[in-house]
């Protein structure tokens, strides 16, 4: 075969011209089946190069959906962190509302004890926002970044707004607030003629006229550290709230507490008398601040 050869004659009738070809046979051959191959090897190279570019695209899929798992899981952390910050942000803006008659008797606080309450503590400068504005964020990781900084900056600020804010609380919960007793007010602070002698006095405290046996409430949160029969006082009871305040409650009838004993404001911690130096049944009132 490989050596045959084919003479084709080609004939145009109109003519009479006769033309002729020789082939040889293992060419055409070869010729044809290359060009019955070429197809095949066309169709069988787009094949090989769609399977590669699939491999690779689902590569890239599992590489995505592996980031986009961790992205939400970031997400959801930033998320949770941003809710648990929220929530501790509405406590203390509920906790540091005060009652109004609190708050006007802690601004009549020497200022002494108000600086002894807050302690001195100041909130320390986050550098959480200027990072994000400076910062080139070029891919998530670096967002989540900031943003994880910029919530414990944040959290780092509210620890400091906490404990300035439970001071005020335990400084509000010290301080008196409330009328001891019930009665007309016949006795005050500072300058008067003695009761007794008539003569030039100083009276330390207030002065409530009421009935008998009439309630004594405690003024502010506190511990008993007295309660006892004390010289002109009489019956007196003595209360220790913090940052150096105190109250006594004299004259008392009758006393509903003993020392050592936590009260609350508004508690009854005995009853009104005359006992001590007394010309008829009151309530003697006074508030220590730093001991004056």
């Amino acid at each position: 075969m490989s050596g045959r050869r084919y003479t084709v004659l080609i004939a145009d009738r109109s003519s009479g011209v006769i033309r002729q070809v020789t082939v040889n046979l293992r060419a055409t051959v070869t010729a044809v089946i290359g060009v019955m191959a070429l197809p095949v090897l066309i169709g069988l190279g787009a094949k090989w190069s769609s399977r590669a570019d699939i491999d690779q695209l689902r590569s890239s899929n599992s590489s995505l959906t592996v980031e986009n798992g961790s992205y939400r899981a970031a997400t959801g952390e930033l998320t949770a962190q941003i809710q648990s910050l929220e929530s501790v942000i509405n406590d203390l803006g509920t906790r540091a509302t005060l009652d109004p008659a609190q708050a006007r008797a802690m601004a009549k606080l020497p200022a002494i004890v108000k600086t002894r309450a807050a302690g001195g503590t100041n909130v320390p400068p986050s550098s959480a926002m200027t990072e994000i504005a400076t910062a080139v964020l070029s891919s998530p990781e670096d967002t989540f970044g900031v943003l994880r900084d910029l919530l414990q900056g944040l959290e780092s600020r509210l620890r400091y707004v906490r404990r300035d804010v439970e001071r005020r609380e335990a400084l509000a919960s010290s301080t008196p607030s409330i009328w001891p007793a019930h009665g007309w007010l016949t006795g005050t602070f500072g300058g008067r003629s003695d009761p007794f002698s008539g003569e030039p006095a100083f009276h330390q405290g207030i002065d409530i006229s009421t009935d008998k046996g009439e309630p004594v409430f405690a003024t502010a949160d506190g511990v008993v550290e007295s309660a006892s029969y004390t010289g002109d006082y009489g019956n007196l009871i003595v209360l220790k709230h913090g940052f150096d305040l105190v109250t006594r409650y004299g004259h008392l009838s009758a006393f509903n507490v003993k020392p050592g004993q936590t009260i609350k404001r508004g508690t009854i911690i005995g009853y009104v008398g005359a006992t001590g130096r007394a010309t008829g049944a009151h309530l003697h009132y006074e508030i220590l601040a730093n001991g004056n």
